[in-house]
Parts: structure tokens; C-alpha cells; sequence
């Protein structure tokens, strides 16, 4: 079964790239033995840079399920996540992530993740993009509250 998953999240991602909708990426999320959702990349057909195959199918399987966490179900990919998937990934929890082609090979077609890991070993000033720290001690204000609320849920 588990081959059946991930054949359609293939399956999908390649639909994608014939039908000209983005890049070859797809996913499934299974819960239960049963595909409740699904994604493809679509960043260029949403003007959207956060629309990866993962993401679309995490958002959709929370909404599916009701849910902000996906325990009990796995995820299938027809690439190894990039960086920001992966963080997607790990905030929602699922039990397993199965993927199919590697990064190195999705890098071979151009879709190079491998300077985001380098610009995170670099300082904040260093970066490609700079990144500067203002209003540090305002910035602390909404962690404050949310530490005194009583009725927050914990994700």
C-alpha cells in the first residue's frame, strides 16, 4: 500500500508539469490507510512562493481533519522537502514522512535548496538578505501575554 501512496504523489507531481500548473512536486497525507488530502506545487500558477506540493497538502489535510496536527497520518512526497517543508513538516506532526527523489536530484533540475542551509550558518548581517533585529524589547509584549493567558492551546 505504502508503494500505492507514493505512486500517486508522483503521479501527481507529474500531472503538474504536464499540465504546465508548476513545478514537478506532489503529495498525498494519508490517515487511516486513506489519502485525505492532497498537493501539488503551484507557486507560479498562485503567484505564491509558499505554494509547494507539502505545504498545499498539509493545509488541506488540516482542514480536512479539523486539525492544526497530523498524528496518525503520513506523508508521502515525490521529493525530499525542502527546508521550508520540512519546518511545515515538523509543526504539523505527522507520524512519518516517505519521499521518493532526493534533493540532490530535484538540485540536477534546478530546484537548488542547498544556499538556504548555508545563509542559516551565516550571521544575520551576512546574509544574502541582511537581517537586523529592531524593537527587540516591544517585540516581547505579545510573548508576555501569551504567557499569562489561561485559555491559550499549545501547538
Amino acid at each position: 500500500m505504502i508503494n500505492a501512496f507514493m505512486q500517486e504523489a508522483i503521479r501527481k507531481a507529474t500531472e503538474n508539469v504536464r499540465g504546465g500548473h508548476g513545478g514537478p512536486f506532489g503529495a498525498v497525507v494519508v490517515k487511516d490507510g486513506r489519502v485525505v488530502a492532497s498537493g501539488v506545487n503551484s507557486v507560479t500558477l498562485t503567484t505564491d512562493p509558499t505554494a509547494h506540493a507539502e505545504v498545499n497538502a498539509i493545509r488541506e489535510a488540516c482542514l480536512t481533519l479539523g486539525t492544526f496536527q497530523l498524528s496518525g497520518c503520513e506523508i508521502y512526497t515525490s521529493c525530499e522537502p525542502c527546508p521550508m517543508c520540512l519546518g511545515a513538516i515538523y509543526w504539523a506532526r505527522p507520524d512519518r514522512v516517505f519521499y521518493a527523489a532526493k534533493a540532490s536530484d530535484a538540485a540536477s533540475a534546478g530546484f537548488d535548496d542547498s544556499f538556504i542551509y548555508e545563509e542559516l550558518k551565516l550571521a544575520h548581517s551576512e546574509r544574502q538578505i541582511p537581517f537586523e533585529q529592531i524593537m527587540g524589547e516591544a517585540g516581547l509584549q505579545p510573548f508576555q501575554e501569551w504567557t499569562q493567558k489561561t485559555d491559550r492551546i499549545r501547538y
